[in-house]
């Protein structure tokens, strides 16, 4: 009573297949395997060290800094 047959589970499938369709199951088991894929990769790059900024990044940053210190002086 505790425990269910292979016939229980084939009914619990042939149900839930009748219920979403082979086309919504096999889209969400993608979906599934691309977020598990992405999360793996996301964790291997974790280790890596974080890239530098670009010549153009710190060129926007330096505009920026100096625009906020203008204002600064203008109050």
């Amino acid at each position: 009573m505790g425990s269910f047959s292979i016939w229980h589970w084939l009914v619990v499938l042939v149900i839930v297949l009748l219920v979403f369709g082979t086309k919504k199951l096999t889209s969400g088991a993608k979906d599934l395997g691309s977020a598990v894929k992405e999360f793996k990769k996301g964790m291997r790059d974790e280790d890596k060290p974080a890239a530098q900024l670009g010549d153009e990044s710190r060129d926007a940053e330096k505009s920026r800094d100096k625009q906020a210190e203008h204002d600064n002086q203008a109050r």
